[in-house]
């Protein structure tokens, strides 16, 4: 019998199959590599802005704060009011106005409503308007109605702000904080605003930043740079994204987390294309910051 021709026959089976073996797990050892880095990655940079925008959020609530601690000191008539509310209003640029929404009648003098709003006009000048009317009922606003709920202060759900005024129609988010009397009453409600289009502004300049920094992007691997950042409300809609785009997230797991303020990542799809989203918490906010990579 030849033996040799005999061994000959397994053994280029068994080689090849080895060998194939080999590949498949080289192959799986090299993607569990480029996930593992990848994830590594846009946790990374999911974390930064995440800090990046908090930490600006932070300082609108500081310089918010001193505003609304002076018209609390100085509420012994309109003008006092209005006086404070244009006190510290240049201390940050970032906030496009501050107002004192009063209950209605707090002042005779000014009638039903009184609602001093200091704010940007159109040149970096503050201006002062008087926005409370019938037609702007602001006793029937979302953050008027959340502050007698909350008793403290809080950011406001995005919302559409349109009047023939002379303030800049758009979307708004509002930092508020009820002011109550020494008796517990409520005597008025305090905000301060930023809007959309300063948050996608906030979005353009981090991600310009990310994309230069060279700790995140030293292992150029494919799809890296295929990304965006987006705000998101705890309903998975977006209120700001870089291009001023709406993107929607309807997966029913992916919401139950936002709304539980939880952080991680989620195999989705996004506006019909399958992604990896990248999402945590914002600070002392209702709202997720997300990183959205396309599959």
């Amino acid at each position: 019998m030849d033996t040799k021709k005999n061994t000959r026959k397994w053994l280029w089976p068994t080689t090849a199959g080895v060998l194939a073996i080999a590949v498949v797990m080289l192959s799986l050892a090299l993607n569990y590599a480029y996930q593992a880095e990848r994830n590594a990655r846009f946790v990374g940079m999911m974390n930064i802005v995440a800090e990046k925008l908090s930490k600006t959020v932070r300082g609108v609530e500081m310089n918010a704060e001193n505003v609304f601690d002076e018209v609390a000191k100085h509420m012994e008539s309109p003008q006092a009011v209005i006086e404070a509310l244009s006190s510290k209003t240049s201390l940050n640029p970032d906030v496009i106005g501050y107002f004192a929404a009063f209950v209605p009648g707090y002042f005779p003098q000014e009638g039903q409503w009184f609602q001093p709003y200091v704010h940007q006009g159109d040149s970096t000048e503050f201006v002062m308007t008087l926005v409370g009317s019938a037609r702007h009922d602001y006793t029937k606003s979302t953050w008027y109605v959340q502050a007698q709920k909350e008793k403290e202060s809080f950011w406001s759900e995005p919302y559409y702000y349109a009047d023939d005024l002379n303030v800049v129609s758009g979307y708004y988010m509002t930092f508020a904080t009820p002011i109550f009397d020494a008796q517990g009453r409520l005597v008025c409600v305090c905000g301060a605003d930023i809007t959309q289009e300063w948050m996608i502004q906030q979005l353009r300049k981090i991600e310009c930043e990310l994309l230069q920094n060279e700790m995140l992007n030293q292992y150029n691997m494919p799809g890296n740079r295929d990304f965006f950042i987006v705000v998101l409300n705890d309903d998975g809609t977006s209120f700001a994204h870089r291009d001023g785009d709406i993107i929607t997230m309807n997966d029913e797991a992916f919401v139950s987390n936002l709304k539980q303020h939880k952080h991680g990542y989620a195999d989705i799809e996004v506006n019909g294309v399958p992604s990896r989203v990248y999402y945590t918490p914002l600070k002392r906010t209702h709202w997720s910051v997300a990183i959205v990579v396309t599959e």
